[in-house]
């Protein structure tokens, strides 16, 4: 009966969205609704320009029944800027996505926490925000039971779960932003396993026989970030300057645990995408006062030639261990060549959205793999759905970045590859410092324990012998638990506990294997992909997993205008990363 009693809601919902949709755009003249009753499309057009698509094959005109209508938003004319042109149910148990550009990477990018599977019923309850972000309701091992705010979350086992029940009744979060403390209560036994140990402790780790360490590789990235709307910064000499002026191999030897190394693409090398052939400019602090005296910044009385603030957030990452020191030993490099940065701490939740929106000048941040391939660091960051971080976009990069996510022949993509890095050296929208090595350790007893590469470790999995409970510390309490409107990594660890998608990335490997859906697959083109849903799976309200709940998930994100896209901060940072321009965005 739950799909039956939503209808009501939901078709009040349509009307609603769909008036907006035409008050909004009432002063364009000759707009017209065209409703075709054979497939339930509602449309408002002004000449060949698609405003709104949406599919009920309830349709508005239509009376109620009791088998549900299938749900689909569409694109046709693909002229949004975004990659989809339609997700549609086709069935309760399949969905489409079809695409306005073949898209090799796309199952990895289904794999991904931001698209975790919502139920659509609670994406309508909650409005899109609100509960959702404290409270989520997933499909997971695990459910969310209990968020102390600044202390604790507790997960307990979903004993309805479809697949393999987690092994411990319960799994609890803890954070603490000092690597030394979390070590202390690990080695007291008051925690199960941590997060992050500091690059110091690794040989304490190993020599102690209680514990067990396991490390990650460098699959990620720690860069400053250059803001190029903010003057002086908006001058490529001065980019270049700052490039020259940091010695990056003393960072590296310095305040990196073992396996870090030095940066010399915004790709690491284990992930297609990086190009050997493309050489960083060296450490020359000389160089760097040149271009800082072409560009007309001489220095004053005091040898400052100019000063901004250095933004950062006190949370430790494997990409950023130390993130205080290095903040000052980069502070201390640049000034040498006379840039003054006053270091500002900030919140981490501000500091991400600040960050996102354009907002800071100079910043420390970092990205760890999602998934690997190139399309998650460089499209992300650097093309043309990406968000405001580094200021305004590059042709010489976004259009050849596009062009590479296109293809499935990995040389060929290398060949492009090639002239989207060189584009980002020369031009330097950041600067990319180091790939940090990092690494977790648990108590010796706990079975079951790995490291996950992209940070992404399943609780479910490990065993507590003496105990029924698995209790993790990290280095920062999650943000906000609707992780499609997220980017933090120990929040999307938090998330994954709770949440699943389409398909998952494999514990140990990070292969793409199935996940809510049991099978897949894609046209020769790599432009229709079809997803069959794993029959029976019910999220821990209860509820049934159905088609619709899939279509819901992406098109509140998909859809600027939707009612329920609304999240935490609105943002939605991963889905513009990912697949591009927001259908019905505001205009600029």
């Amino acid at each position: 009966m739950r799909k039956f009693d939503s209808r009501i809601s939901r078709a009040h919902n349509t009307i609603r969205y769909f008036m907006a949709a035409f008050q909004q755009n009432s002063t364009l003249s000759g707009a017209a609704m065209y409703i075709n009753r054979s497939k339930g499309e509602v449309m408002l057009r002004k000449g060949s320009f698609l405003l709104v698509l949406l599919v009920l094959v309830l349709g508005i005109t239509g009376s109620l029944t009791a088998q549900e209508e299938l749900m689909s938003l569409s694109a046709p004319d693909c002229d949004y800027g975004g990659q989809f042109q339609t997700i549609e149910a086709l069935d309760a148990r399949t969905v489409k996505f079809t695409l306005c550009v073949p898209d090799p990477a796309f199952p990895a990018k289904v794999a991904f926490s931001a698209f975790i599977v919502q139920s659509s019923e609670y994406l309508e309850a909650t409005g899109g925000g609100g509960d959702l972000v404290t409270m989520p309701v997933g499909t997971g091992p695990y459910m969310l039971s209990n968020w102390d705010l600044g202390n604790e979350m507790v997960f307990t086992r979903y004993e309805d779960y479809w697949g393999e029940p987690a092994i411990e009744p319960t799994t609890i979060f803890r954070w603490n932003s000092e690597a030394a403390a979390r070590l202390v209560e690990l080695q007291a036994g008051q925690v199960d396993g941590i997060d992050n140990p500091a690059e110091g402790d690794f040989a304490v780790i190993e020599g102690d026989p209680n514990l067990q360490l396991f490390t990650r590789g460098g699959t990620n990235v720690f860069y400053l970030g250059l803001n190029n709307r903010m003057a002086p910064l908006d001058d490529v000499r001065v980019r270049q300057a700052i490039s020259y002026a940091i010695d990056k191999q003393r960072i590296v030897d310095n305040f990196y645990p073992p396996g870090s190394i030095v940066a010399d693409q915004f790709m690491p090398p284990s992930i297609l995408g990086y190009t050997p052939e493309v050489e960083p400019f060296p450490y020359d602090p000389d160089m760097a006062r040149q271009l800082l005296d072409e560009a007309g910044l001489e220095p004053d009385e005091n040898g400052v030639r100019f000063e901004m603030p250095l933004n950062y957030r006190d949370v430790v990452r494997s990409y950023l261990p130390t993130p205080g020191i290095v903040a000052q030993d980069i502070q201390a490099q640049l000034a040498e060549v006379g840039i003054q940065l006053n270091i500002e701490v900030m919140e981490s939740g501000a500091f991400l959205d600040a960050s996102d929106a354009g907002e800071l000048s100079v910043y420390l941040l970092g990205w760890g793999a999602d998934y690997p391939d190139a399309t998650n660091f460089l499209d992300f960051h650097f093309g043309a759905g990406a968000s405001d971080q580094f200021g305004d976009k590059f042709s010489e990069i976004t259009e050849p970045l596009a062009a590479a996510a296109q293809l499935a022949d990995a040389d060929e993509r290398l060949a492009i590859y090639t002239e989207a890095n060189t584009a980002i050296r020369d031009l330097v929208p950041m600067i990319p410092i180091a790939h940090g090595g990092s690494g977790v350790a648990f108590a010796g007893d706990i079975t079951g324990a790995y490291a996950s590469d992209i940070g992404a470790e399943k609780f479910a999995l490990m065993e507590d012998p003496d105990d029924d409970n698995i209790i993790w510390m990290q280095n920062a309490e999650p943000i906000g638990l609707y992780c499609a409107d997220e980017t933090d990594g120990e929040t999307l660890r938090a998330c994954e506990q709770v949440g699943e998608s389409l398909l998952a990335y494999a514990p140990m490997s990070g292969e793409v294997v199935a996940g809510l859906a049991e099978s897949w697959e894609a046209s020769e083109d790599l432009t229709e992909w079809t997803f069959t849903l794993r029959e029976g799976v019910t999220f821990h309200d209860g509820s049934t997993l159905d088609a619709n709940d899939v279509v819901a998930t992406y098109v509140v994100q998909w859809d600027a205008s939707h009612p329920l896209h609304v999240g935490r901060d609105g943002n939605f940072t991963y889905f513009s990363g990912l697949f591009g321009s927001f259908l019905n965005a505001p205009s600029e």
